[in-house]
């Protein structure tokens, strides 16, 4: 059994998300409830959950606070959020969960199996201190994003990526201190995430971060990265990457 704590400010989403579990998880117990960052705080100490659907948005701070207050996160964490581009994207990047309001079905039992699965707790620890650091306003370091490979799982700075390039349904990552990774995603998936960054995909099996790129060949319709790679660019892609070349 599961015991989860949910902290929602709204009554009736909170009822809502009860029903769903009940319903469709029903080795899920929900043993406590918070309406805020100091009630969520209290419960979650209180009852010492395995796992915690927290609200993103509530009247005394976000849920993102209450992860700061906490000494110890040995629980899963899921948050519920209406869409949010800024905080979704922080999330994904430290590789947690989400769902969306209305929280579909399917996605839930989806969030739950992902929790039972899980063995190593200090990787959640690692997870929410990528996510908080990320959504920091005042940090000064880069931005990071959680990779995992089969023997490990890395924390990576965006600025050290250099380029990706597709392996069927695998990603291999190239950093500019020469190191390599060999991540279980396809380019496609990489592409969702980092897209809002400084990456560009140029060509179907390529993306690369435009602060490496230190010229385009246009007679061979490439572009040079600082790694000393050459990568070739779509018809359709070439005045992007020009325009992106002239304001560098």
């Amino acid at each position: 059994m599961i015991r989860c704590v949910i902290i929602e400010d709204e009554a009736k989403s909170r009822d809502t998300l009860k029903g769903l579990l009940n319903r469709f998880c029903p080795d899920v117990m929900v043993v406590g409830e918070g309406t805020g960052v100091q009630s969520g705080r209290e419960v979650i100490e209180q009852q010492k959950p395995d796992m915690v659907f927290l609200d993103i948005e509530m009247p005394d701070g976000s849920g993102f606070r209450l992860l700061e207050k906490l000494d110890n996160i040995n629980f899963e964490v899921v948050f519920t959020t209406a869409f949010e581009q800024f905080a979704i994207k922080a999330i994904r990047y430290a590789a947690l969960d989400y769902l969306l309001k209305p929280i579909v079905p399917a996605e839930l039992i989806a969030a739950v199996d992902k929790v039972k699965s899980i063995k190593e707790r200090k990787t959640n620890q690692r997870n929410i201190e990528v996510l908080l650091s990320n959504i920091n306003p005042g940090a000064l370091e880069s931005k990071k994003i959680i990779l995992s490979t089969a023997e490990k799982i890395h924390v990576v700075e965006l600025d050290n990526i250099i380029r990706c390039e597709s392996d069927n349904y695998y990603t291999h990552f190239y950093f500019k201190d020469g190191g390599h990774l060999l991540i279980s995603k396809t380019l496609k998936d990489v592409e969702s995430l980092l897209q809002e960054g400084n990456f560009i995909r140029p060509y179907k099996s390529h993306l690369i971060n435009i602060r490496f790129i230190q010229n385009f060949n246009r007679d061979e319709n490439t572009i040079s990265l600082s790694d000393g790679s050459k990568i070739p660019v779509s018809r359709r892609k070439k005045e992007k990457i020009l325009e992106i070349i002239n304001h560098l």
